[in-house]
């Protein structure tokens, strides 16, 4: 098993639709490590891997900084500060190179189960990149979405993440 770290550089991007306009959102600074097995350029499954991911809710930005206040404000980010997502299994996906991922995501203090599926490519020896998307209701973690005057946010939220990891130092395979 080789533990690979979340590099910097690595970005969460969203996407949600208001009455108005649609709303963008990014965030780096996320962390976490990814524990697998490679076998020619592909995820070794004969074996667990491991995959933890953590957002602070802070680094989301907006550009706009009344819409990132808000955010903050209506998922309690001081409660709350952070969105982590854990992969229980990881299994053959709908192609070279793409895998199922079934685990926990925690976002505003309420774990649901997700599955969804993500790409991993080899860009290097030491280096990983994960990307994959999914949307969810964000009133299944208990936030209700705004409305302010005539905008209205939809509940459902469009996530992509595109993650670089790179081998930790110190790690071997084993």
């Amino acid at each position: 098993m080789t533990r690979y770290r979340i590099a910097a550089g690595s970005t969460v991007d969203i996407e949600a639709h208001s009455s108005v306009h649609p709303i963008h959102g990014e965030a780096t600074g996320i962390r976490g490590e990814l524990d697998v097995r490679l076998d020619g350029g592909t995820l070794d499954l004969s074996g667990p891997a491991r995959m933890r991911l953590e957002c602070p809710v802070s680094a989301l930005r907006s550009g706009n900084p009344l819409n990132d206040r808000e955010l903050r404000r209506r998922v309690e980010a001081d409660r709350y500060p952070s969105i982590v997502g854990e992969a229980r299994e990881v299994t053959e996906g709908s192609g070279r190179g793409r895998y199922r991922v079934r685990g926990d995501l925690t976002f505003h203090g309420v774990t649901r189960e997700v599955t969804g599926e993500i790409a991993v490519t080899v860009p290097g020896a030491d280096t990983l990149l994960v990307e994959g998307e999914q949307t969810f209701d964000i009133r299944d973690f208990g936030v209700t979405p705004p409305r302010i005057l005539m905008l209205r946010v939809e509940p459902d939220v469009r996530v992509r993440i595109r993650v670089e990891a790179t081998r930790h130092d110190g790690d071997s395979e084993v």
